[in-house]
């Protein structure tokens, strides 16, 4: 994909905060340092981000990070230093984006689509050229008169899929689906129907629940490509699952160190329940005396809870798998 149009193949990657990264191509197949990418006016692109104010305090959506000055705590964003208090905690989240560049509406030069943690799925159209982007505003896509949605974690993915000469949608989703949104207009002008379920959810299944035999998971994320060359596009899926990790019975003296050691861990788990609900909850403290004792018990807990977790046995593995869905 070359963005910029200037003979070198670009990289464009969503990522947790939501904002988006251009990584320049240069000569001999290497590539510039990522950038965030910007719109027409020159500001970021990150859908759904930003600073939102709450009655009970500012969530920040998007790449920022706490630093600690005098013993005040700030939230470094954009240029800016917000201060978190206990009357108005600061929290940090994402819109985990996924970006597809595609030329949406046969104009000839690369737009993105681009779906978000809400399950959304967002047209930003490129109003300048295949040499000179410049972005506007984004667009909720439509489906069959109704907002594209899928469950969370929208991982959007653009071809031919149905081969008439228009570009169709495909959506993979937290749960491990993926859906199929035809074009039923032109290629330069995409309706889309409503969705039509390709591959079920899978299997979230974690901790003791986890399987141990190898499954596809949720999260999907998804590639089209005619993998064997036989001419018609097939689904690349890939996931996040949990597997119970093969381990040898313990012995009964092992079994009877775990009991104890989850014992030991009950009491702490609750105090680490109190402790957040001091921090985040209703019950918050309002007093910055208050606010730093309970955070160093905070941490504190949190060491000790994880010290005690290294003793036992692993519950459950995080794996990723791809899976090749082959076109009948």
């Amino acid at each position: 994909m070359d963005l910029d149009g200037d003979g070198y193949a670009d990289l464009l990657s969503g990522s947790w905060p939501g904002e988006i990264f251009l990584f320049r191509g240069l000569a001999g197949h290497t590539f510039a340092a990522g950038e965030m990418l910007k719109d027409k006016d020159g500001e970021i692109i990150n859908i759904g981000g930003g600073i939102e104010q709450r009655p009970d305090g500012i969530t920040i959506s998007g790449s920022a990070e706490f630093e600690t000055v005098d013993g005040k705590r700030f939230a470094k964003y954009r240029g800016q230093r917000i201060e978190s208090t206990p009357e108005k905690p600061i929290g940090i989240t994402g819109t985990a984006s996924v970006v597809h560049p595609v030329d949406w509406d046969g104009d000839g030069d690369y737009d993105l689509i681009v779906g978000d943690i809400g399950g959304n799925v967002y047209f930003v159209p490129n109003e300048g050229t295949a040499k000179s982007y410049a972005f506007g505003k984004e667009k909720k896509l439509m489906a069959g008169g109704q907002p594209v949605r899928v469950s969370s974690r929208a991982g959007p993915c653009v071809a031919d899929w149905d081969g008439d000469g228009d570009l169709d949608l495909l959506v993979g989703a937290d749960d491990g689906s993926v859906s199929l949104f035809r074009n039923t207009g032109s290629r330069k002008s995409p309706e889309l129907a409503a969705a039509v379920q390709l591959v079920p959810p899978g299997d979230g299944s974690s901790g003791t629940q986890a399987p141990k035999e190898v499954h596809r998971g949720t999260r999907s994320k998804i590639c089209v490509a005619d993998w064997n060359g036989d001419g018609k596009l097939d689904l690349l899926l890939g996931d996040v699952a949990y597997l119970k990790p093969d381990l040898p019975e313990p012995t009964p003296e092992q079994k009877a160190e775990y009991e104890r050691i989850r014992k030991e861990l009950e009491p702490l788990e609750a105090r680490y329940n109190e402790l957040v609900d001091k921090l985040r909850g209703p019950k918050r403290v309002r007093t910055r005396e208050e606010l730093d004792q309970v955070r160093k018990e905070f941490i504190e807990t949190v060491d000790q809870i994880e010290a005690l977790n290294s003793k036992l046995p692993r519950e459950y593995e995080m794996h990723g798998w791809v899976w090749l869905f082959l076109r009948k």
